[in-house]
């Protein structure tokens, strides 16, 4: 393998640093949006029959014990619960903005990734297809008849690299694409269960005490 990258040509080592740096983004944002998801709908029901028993502190104590930016978001709303409307969906709105870019960190990261990867392979195998010509132009300069085994380093170098820019950009998009999709469904779940929270509070803020 390390005699295949070293054969690679020098932007070999560029696209396995990028492969290493999107193996380990992908590995991060697994784990941490996995923590972050919860069962949205039996989480906010939970909360709508604690607050609907105006337990206030109760719900509060329920989102601290639940990981997650959901939690933290129906906190926040829960906290402003003898508010306005407008202001307890201000405070929601607040707390996602917050939790968002959270949840999308790094994801530009592979997203660079997946473009560059291509691009840096092209790039070796211009480099590679440079050599064979240069060997081409030594030759005919020396009056020498050239073999196919004098173009095959360059040619080898230029394949290789070609290959390992796809190698690494092709599951790095497909990655990429499956955690935006995890993110999407994260926070479709925080916009349903701060809206649910928002109209519930607003109905019944004059009614809760703590």
């Amino acid at each position: 393998m390390w005699d295949l990258i070293q054969r690679g040509g020098p932007m070999m080592y560029l696209i396995l640093i990028s492969s290493v740096i999107a193996f380990g983004v992908v590995i991060e944002r697994a784990y941490h949006l996995n923590k972050a998801r919860i069962d949205a709908a039996r989480f906010m029901e939970n909360i709508v029959n604690v607050l609907k028993r105006n337990k206030i502190i109760e719900a509060i104590e329920i989102c601290n014990s639940t990981p997650g930016p959901i939690a933290h978001i129906v906190k926040a709303g829960i906290l402003k619960h003898d508010r306005s409307k407008p202001e307890i969906r201000e405070a929601v709105e607040e707390a996602s903005q917050l939790e968002i870019p959270r949840l999308e960190k790094h994801l530009p990261v592979l997203a660079t990734i997946a473009h560059i990867a291509p691009l840096l392979g092209l790039v070796g195998t211009v480099t590679g297809m440079i050599k064979s010509f240069q060997v081409i132009q030594q030759k005919a300069s020396a009056m020498v008849p050239v073999n196919p085994g004098d173009l095959a380093g360059g040619i080898l170098e230029a394949l290789l690299a070609t290959l390992a820019g796809l190698l690494v950009a092709i599951p790095t998009y497909i990655a990429y694409n499956y955690l935006v999709s995890q993110v999407d469904n994260l926070v479709y779940d925080m916009e349903t269960s701060a809206t649910d929270l928002v109209n519930l509070l607003s109905s019944k803020r004059d009614t809760y005490e703590v």
